[in-house]
């Protein structure tokens, strides 16, 4: 995944193979397999990432927390890249980082039996796999860190939470960072001046121009969740039934 071409992805919870496969064969460059708040277990993951094979659509995996064993174990199931939640300092970047990278980078193990490596068949090579990380910005303290969190090298996506971010701006007594527009231009800033893409989730496709004009590149488009909701509530409207 190129993080300075744009790309459109959208949210999967539902922890369906057969929806992940459905996304990818649309033509979605990127589908975000949701471990934080989705509906399945890791142990659903791999089958989810066997409906993405032979498509050119990515699987990025939200971890549920930092845990460098959980990074790991996506990444040896075949996930290209993992988004990290909650994302406030460039400590918590730097670490998530030598997760999900073999030394000399960082301190992932290797095994060469994983499906990443076609248990076996398809071994690694001298040039070993750089996994895409999107690091989350959803807090006040982490778009005010966001210029650090994106020279942090391994870095590649500043992806913003919109509902997190709106909520901790609520709740939060500190208004130094501004408004949640405020917040938006600060992470695309601290993105582009690092040479790195911003990402976000929007509800609605009509919302795609106004965030590219911002400067967000990685966008993911609604969740499968949220489609079949509205469109559940559309059949049971009166008057189409």
């Amino acid at each position: 995944m190129n993080t300075t071409t744009p790309s459109i992805g959208t949210w999967l919870s539902t922890g369906s193979p057969v929806i992940a496969e459905l996304a990818a064969l649309s033509g979605f460059d990127w589908v975000l397999l949701d471990l934080e708040h989705g509906n399945e277990s890791e142990a659903a993951l791999p089958n989810q990432l066997r409906g993405l094979r032979g498509s050119r659509t990515r699987g990025i995996v939200r971890v549920g927390a930092p845990h460098a064993d959980l990074i790991a174990r996506v990444l040896d199931w075949g996930a290209h890249g993992i988004m990290v939640p909650h994302v406030n300092s460039a400590a918590e970047a730097e670490r998530i980082v030598q997760s999900a990278h073999y030394a000399p980078r960082g301190h992932r193990g290797l095994s060469r039996g994983v499906r990443a490596y076609e248990y076996g068949l398809n071994p690694p090579g001298d040039a070993m796999p750089v996994p895409l990380i999107m690091a989350q910005i959803e807090t006040v303290e982490a778009v005010m860190c966001s210029a650090v969190i994106a020279r942090t090298d391994g870095i590649d996506v500043l992806f913003v939470g919109p509902s997190d971010l709106q909520f901790d701006l609520k709740h939060h007594a500190d208004s130094s960072a501004g408004d949640y527009l405020q917040c938006l231009r600060t992470v695309v800033s601290a993105a582009k001046a690092a040479g790195k893409a911003a990402g976000i989730l929007v509800r609605d496709a009509a919302d795609l121009p106004a965030h590219r004009d911002l400067g967000f590149t990685h966008i993911a488009v609604d969740s499968d969740i949220a489609i079949l909701r509205k469109a559940y509530a559309k059949i049971l409207t009166p008057g189409h039934q």
